[in-house]
């Protein structure tokens, strides 16, 4: 029946709700809704009208009670990782500072090109009842306020400031969370009084859609540009990123790989490309990479670089390559594909992967290469074995991830962001199926785990209800963001959650003895405001928000309690104590560009420096 002509009287929430229950995505032969439901905390500034307009569809978009705004918008970005891009969450808070909250999220899915809507309240338009409580007054220019600091870390951003603004926002908005290129978060801000003003919508816009996520095909000349390039390599070498998974290009990069005996490395955000025992598989890349990897980039002459924004944490700075090495980039987004003077393919990795493949007749890698580049594998792999192997030594992160990756189901998902837990877990981690870690490191968020792994679960008991999701998670990010432990056992969203407990921000306080100073506020122990130093009990602290908890002395005990949190039906947090300075993993980093003092009295302090600064004359310009 057509609808033209007809119209449907909304308030402008109801029509932004109404939109989004009727947009859809084919998600392996199934039809879905793009929106999963929402993260929420009502406050004046969105319960009236926003709040009024979600109740009516709370069963179809499912609005979860947050704890914390940033932490509501680290949720939606795991659960945004875990779909792959294709389904998002949105994010409601009230004016002011509600909505400041999220910034620290917004930049994360921004950093991590993650699909994320933020709806929140703004001041009212009429101006009428200027100024209300929490505004923010710019004496010369009245429009500006809390809303706009969202700009840089949004990729669309918008003020409603009459309802039929709505019609061309939505899709616009849609778009660019959708879009291969230009996905990130989208901001709507929302004033109190638009969020109740009706208009005569027409009924052809709610009209149910299907969308597609654009395969951009690249272009036929950059194709054969680079096939002729990678043919010329006598030492090439493939960088897979994130953006491999995202396409759904995993295969295309294994078909590529095993056609032409080309080694594969694997960024932070493209861990679990490949299997742990692909024979082409030759490690983490980087500063929180392995010596494997590290060696072959050293000295490869041609790198395709694949899905990856090469963050200096691949590239070491730009020190792990030769000053002579070539690049392809290729990547759906041109402003990735071009970096260093990269020869670019802009496109989808799939069709891009699966072209290059078709352009690539007879080529083979040099059999020493790669073999070479698998004995690098080999003997990091044994390193990897004697360095999460407990004993008789203090317990360390690389051991708790060894009792868990050997006691895991294969489909379980690990997530964990800033801190030491990162490196630890990127290096010595071994892959057991595809796409099952969730890294955080493109905006390194203190927080994101506990919150994180509350928004992975709650897309993984979509698509895999009977696996786990498993969250490492340091004593300092466990400070800062914690309450959705609260959340995950109020929703019946099982965590299993490892608090490895250094006493203070241990992998900085590393970094501070690394450039030559004394440690120094960063453990709590090194304090000099805090007189008598002691332990946070995080068992009884988790216990106190509805989880089982429980402290253990060693792995094996870990290990013991880690089959226990399988068993069980509901979020379970286990505590271990980790030594803050022995047990690192020494192993597989590059050199890291940080600032380093040029003058100093303490004599350690100047020689770091001079130190450190002695590797730049590797560093590639720009080149």
């Amino acid at each position: 029946m057509s609808t033209a002509g007809q119209t449907i009287r909304l308030t402008t929430a109801q029509a932004i709700t109404r939109y989004l229950l009727n947009q859809f995505i084919v998600i392996n032969g199934v039809e879905t809704r793009i929106c999963g439901g929402g993260f929420g905390i009502f406050g004046h500034g969105n319960v009236p009208c926003l709040g009024e307009a979600l109740y009516p569809v709370q069963d179809a978009l499912p609005l979860y009670r947050g704890q914390n705004e940033q932490s509501m918008g680290f949720a939606a970005a795991a659960y945004a990782k875990y779909h792959l891009r294709r389904r998002f969450m949105f994010c409601t808070a009230s004016a002011g500072p509600g909505t400041a909250n999220l910034l620290t999220a917004a930049a994360l899915a921004h950093a991590n090109r993650l699909p994320l809507l933020m709806l929140c309240g703004d001041t009212f338009l009429t101006r009428l009842p200027d100024p209300v409580l929490q505004q923010l007054e710019h004496f010369g220019n009245p429009t500006l306020g809390v809303n706009d600091a969202f700009k840089s870390v949004s990729r669309y951003w918008d003020r409603i400031t009459h309802p039929a603004q709505v019609i061309q926002t939505l899709p616009a908005a849609l778009a660019t969370m959708l879009d291969p290129a230009d996905c990130g978060p989208a901001f709507l801000a929302l004033p109190q009084d638009v969020q109740g003003w009706a208009y005569d919508y027409p009924v052809a816009f709610f009209v149910p859609r299907t969308h597609r996520i654009r395969r951009q095909a690249p272009d036929a000349a950059e194709i054969a540009d680079a096939a002729a390039l990678l043919q010329s390599a006598k030492r090439p070498m493939i960088i897979a990123g994130g953006g491999v998974q995202y396409s759904g290009a995993v295969a295309e990069l294994t078909a590529l790989a095993e056609a032409h005996g080309i080694p594969v490395v694997e960024t932070i955000a493209g861990r679990a490309n490949l299997l742990a025992t692909h024979p082409l598989n030759i490690g983490p890349i980087g500063v929180t990479g392995s010596d494997s990897a590290n060696a072959i980039a050293e000295r490869a002459d041609v790198i395709l670089a694949v899905g990856t924004r090469l963050q200096d944490f691949t590239t070491g700075s730009w020190t792990a390559f030769a000053p002579d090495a070539r690049f392809i980039g290729l990547n759906a987004a041109r402003h990735d594909a071009i970096k260093h003077l990269s020869l670019p393919v802009v496109g989808d990795a799939k069709l891009g992967l699966a072209a290059l493949g078709a352009a690539m007749t007879g080529y083979q890698a040099p059999a020493d290469w790669t073999a070479n580049a698998q004995a690098e594998r080999r003997k990091w792999d044994a390193y990897v074995d004697s360095n999460v192997a407990h004993g008789n030594r203090p317990n360390s992160y690389a051991q708790a991830i060894g009792v868990v990756n050997a006691l895991c189901d294969k489909r379980d998902r690990i997530v964990t962001a800033a801190g030491g837990l990162p490196a630890e877990v990127t290096a010595n981690w071994r892959t057991l199926d595809i796409g099952t870690v969730d890294v955080e490191f493109g905006f390194s968020c203190m927080g994101y785990e506990i919150a994180g792994g509350w928004g992975a679960r709650i897309a993984q008991a979509e698509a895999e209800p009977d696996k786990d999701t498993i969250v490492f998670v340091g004593d300092g990010s466990y400070l800062l963001m914690n309450s959705d432990i609260y959340s995950s056992v109020l929703t019946k969203k099982k965590l299993i959650i490892l608090v490895l407990d250094n006493g203070g921000f241990a992998v900085i306080n590393k970094l501070q003895n690394n450039t030559g100073q004394d440690s120094f506020n960063n453990l709590i122990a090194d304090c000099p405001t805090v007189p008598e130093p002691f332990l946070v009990d995080f068992e009884s602290h988790a216990r106190s928000m509805g989880a089982d908890a429980v402290t253990v002395a060693n792995p094996a005990e870990l290990g013991q309690a880690f089959k226990a949190a399988k068993a069980a039906d509901k979020t379970t947090v286990i505590v271990m104590q980790v030594d803050p300075y022995e047990g690192w993993t020494t192993q597989g980093h590059t050199w890291w560009e940080v600032g380093t003092a040029q003058v100093s009295d303490t004599a350690s302090v100047r020689d770091k420096h001079a130190e450190i600064e002695a590797s730049r004359a590797r560093q590639r310009r720009g080149v």
